[in-house]
């Protein structure tokens, strides 16, 4: 079987994901082609995993390369937040997070993630929704283009870039959408560390799939469900992620229930969970050089009290 991806962080994830206990469950939200899976169920004898993936593609891969575990793997076709939301069962010992697209979408999908080959403009993890990224840009207005490649791409040309867009509709194909980008930003701009078609493709995959949108309400079901003792890992690979992980993460530590526009804090902190670091851990300079890919990851760690902390 072919393998695309390389799972990123599994040192640090197999050293401080687990508590205490190596017996129960965990859930992988993320799953992937599964080898964060495969490696925790390689290690930990004892473990079970439900693994959650919203792309019936990627996860048919999963579910071959992880079928020498038996019943000790139960994957699952949901998005995590949807999933968590109506979740009742075992309560698990760790969560994992890892909001990086697997390189298998770039590399095998034929969706038109990736810039540089011929593919449809679809990038939608679930095949079932309706919206499309050829929808979107053949159909938007070019200053609605223009917010989604800024807020989402963090992308300071955005507004030339969505008039580009305008401009040469209809737009079929992924690499041609790169070169109407390319085309329409300064010479100099066009040869950075980055090709200058990554920010604008990050947001319409962003916008299409609404990644953002799921992930606070995710983390914060995460710790609900959570065993007292057991520990959530988040894996963020660009900074909007990575600050709504830090936020949540933070205010759950804090446990504080006021309105941001209060002056004060008038309530009863309840803490529901410790960061584990102050500062999130990064791949090894051995693993960034193994695996480009991991540069940008950033692993944020915490723990769920025994008790609720007053």
């Amino acid at each position: 079987m072919d393998i695309c991806h390389t799972s990123v962080m599994l040192n640090e994830l197999l050293e401080h994901l687990i508590p205490k206990s190596v017996e129960g469950l965990m859930i992988d939200c993320t799953l992937g082609e599964g080898g964060h899976t495969e490696a925790f169920l390689k290690t930990y004898p004892l473990l079970h995993v439900i693994g959650i993936d919203r792309d019936t593609g990627i996860l048919e891969k999963a579910i071959a390369r992880l079928a020498p575990f038996g019943d000790r793997f139960t994957p699952v076709n949901a998005w995590f937040d949807e999933f968590l939301a109506d979740y009742s069962g075992e309560q698990p010992l760790a969560v994992l997070f890892d909001f990086g697209i697997s390189s298998y979408h770039y590399e095998a999908s034929n969706r038109g993630f990736s810039f540089k080959k011929h593919e449809p403009l679809d990038m939608r993890l679930n095949r079932n929704d309706e919206l499309t990224v050829g929808q979107i840009i053949n159909s938007y207005r070019q200053e609605r283009l223009a917010d989604i490649i800024y807020q989402f791409g963090e992308e300071r040309y955005s507004r030339r870039i969505a008039a580009a867009i305008c401009q040469n509709r209809p737009i079929v194909a992924s690499d041609e959408l790169a070169q109407i980008i390319w085309k329409a930003v300064p010479a100099a701009y066009r040869y950075g560390s980055i090709h200058p078609a990554t920010k604008t493709f990050q947001a319409l995959r962003i916008a299409v799939n609404r990644e953002l949108e799921r992930i606070i309400p995710a983390l914060e079901r995460a710790i609900d469900v959570l065993l007292p003792g057991g520990r959530i890992g988040a894996i963020s690979f660009h900074s909007l992620e990575d600050r709504l992980v830090k936020q949540l993460f933070r205010q759950a530590a804090i446990g504080c229930s006021c309105p941001p526009q209060a002056p004060r804090c008038m309530c009863e902190p309840r803490p529901k969970i410790r960061l584990l670091s102050k500062k999130p851990l990064i791949p090894s300079e051995e693993e960034c050089n193994t695996n480009p890919p991991s540069r940008s990851a950033k692993l944020r760690l915490v723990e769920k009290f025994e008790v609720t902390h007053a």
